[in-house]
């Protein structure tokens, strides 16, 4: 599966943006899509994750309540809706695919390149 990240940009703090990650090629019922970033200086980190054939939702406890993932089996594609934007959410976001739910970055084998999110105070 090749992943491909859009929908970043540039907003001030309290407004919303929507990621979308378009997916390429057979996603097992049994994967789980997740979004993780980057800041500068950090590590990666988990964001959020869903289960491909159940859509079932898992999120970092720094974004509950504010993001939304979500995934559409027609279209092949993950979305995640971020409202509420904190300048401590500007970092590179990243989507990707496990073959089980996760929180590990090590867990994902399959990457897109980031889309990046800069958050204005």
């Amino acid at each position: 599966v090749q992943l491909q990240a859009s929908g970043g940009g540039l907003v001030q703090a309290g407004g919303s943006l929507r990621l979308s990650c378009a997916a390429s090629g057979r996603i097992f019922s049994s994967a789980v899509m997740g979004w993780f970033r980057q800041a500068p200086g950090k590590e990666r980190e988990f964001v959020a994750a869903v289960r491909w054939g159940t859509g079932t939702t898992y999120y970092a406890d720094s974004v509950k309540g504010r993001f939304t993932i979500s995934r559409d089996k027609a279209k092949n594609t993950v979305s995640l809706q971020m409202n509420s934007l904190k300048p401590e959410d500007t970092a590179a976001y990243y989507c990707a695919a496990a073959r089980s739910y996760s929180r590990e970055v090590y867990e994902y084998d399959q990457w897109g390149l980031g889309t990046l999110v800069t958050v204005s105070s």
